[in-house]
């Protein structure tokens, strides 16, 4: 009886509590969920499918873009043939051509600024449901460092750049386009200065941030990955070699739990890159389109229109290019983030 009382109170204490993670992985928005499969176990075969349905979206895109430039390079037109008229009535027209063309293209861009601001808040809010998923399925899998240092870098940068776009960026956007179409109504050195100042602080604020983090997810991934490589292994060694008998029995089933952990983090990876692509991929085809025709056009009216009066829809492609370049940053920063993830220990 007391051989049976003391084997119960041994079993007692060798009981381990144990807690399950909520991994299920988060469905992507509607709008991402329009391009993808329903399922699929390939990442190339989702890419190639959200692209395959993404491409008709390229016609209405275009069609609308044509009209914009159409009535770009019919008031160009107009303006070159007003050149010859006396200073005074020139210097009026020129200021009426610059608040033509920029009402014009401040009406076209305005829908496509609308637009890259929710395609960036939409990535963020998806990227903080997926990432909690990978960090509980990384940490499962033994990279309890690893996740912890990838979540809080990822969750920082993630917050600082689109808080930047959001706050900073957008708003010096406009005040681009203000000093582009004042540029091309007054001949004023110091307005093309303020311009390309503006430019220059919008494109190294968005590389500087992305500078930073991928050198901070390099150095803590090779870091903490080690690190974690090696708690493991010794892990392994301690349950091998200190628990008798089934020591090797336990530490092979640990390898298995781990395998486990890392196919659920794998799957929810694998969704993620795809959901963020599908959700990225519609606002770039506009704005690309957009931006290619505009450069098209820009170029075209050079031939025949006077360079101010030109260099308004140039810098109406520029404000494109950055539209374009801030949603791709942090479309980028959630993919190097999932990636990560998905390297996993070691």
């Amino acid at each position: 009886m007391r051989r049976i009382l003391l084997i119960t109170v041994l079993l007692y204490t060798l009981i381990i509590p144990v807690k399950a993670f909520d991994m299920s992985i988060p469905e992507a928005p509607s709008e991402a969920q329009a391009l993808m499969d329903e399922e699929t176990d390939s990442f190339t075969e989702g890419l190639i499918s959200i692209i395959r349905q993404a491409l008709p979206k390229i016609a209405p895109a275009f069609s609308e873009s044509i009209n914009i430039c159409a009535v770009m390079i019919g008031v160009c037109l107009l303006a070159s043939l007003t050149d010859s008229l006396p200073g005074r009535s020139t210097n009026v027209l020129r200021l009426c051509v610059a608040l033509i063309l920029g009402a014009t293209m401040l009406r076209a861009s305005k829908s496509l600024i609308a637009l890259g601001v929710d395609t960036v808040a939409q990535i963020s809010e998806y990227g903080k449901l997926l990432l909690p998923v990978l960090t509980a399925a990384l940490t499962a899998e033994g990279g309890v460092t690893t996740s912890t240092a990838l979540y809080a870098g990822t969750a920082f940068f993630n917050a600082i750049l689109s808080a930047v776009v959001t706050k900073l960026m957008i708003p010096m956007i406009y005040v681009y386009l203000c000093i582009s179409i004042s540029s091309a109504a007054v001949e004023t050195p110091l307005l093309d200065k303020m311009k390309e100042l503006v430019k220059w602080l919008m494109t190294w604020t968005l590389k500087i941030i992305l500078y930073v983090f991928t050198g901070y997810i390099g150095i803590t991934g090779v870091v903490s990955g080690s690190t974690d490589a090696a708690a493991l292994k010794a892990t392994k060694l301690t349950i091998s070699g200190t628990v008798p008998v089934v020591g090797g029995i336990l530490a092979d089933a640990s390898e298995a739990v781990l395998v486990g952990a890392g196919v659920v983090k794998n799957a929810a990876g694998i969704y993620g890159l795809l959901a963020v692509t599908a959700l990225w991929i519609s606002p770039f085809i506009q704005m690309g389109t957009q931006y290619l025709l505009m450069k098209g056009t820009a170029g075209f009216c050079a031939m025949f229109s006077s360079k101010k009066v030109t260099q308004i829809i140039f810098d109406f492609s520029t404000v494109l290019g950055l539209l374009t370049a801030m949603t791709g940053a942090v479309c980028l920063m959630q993919m190097i983030s999932i990636v990560c993830f998905m390297r996993g220990v070691g």
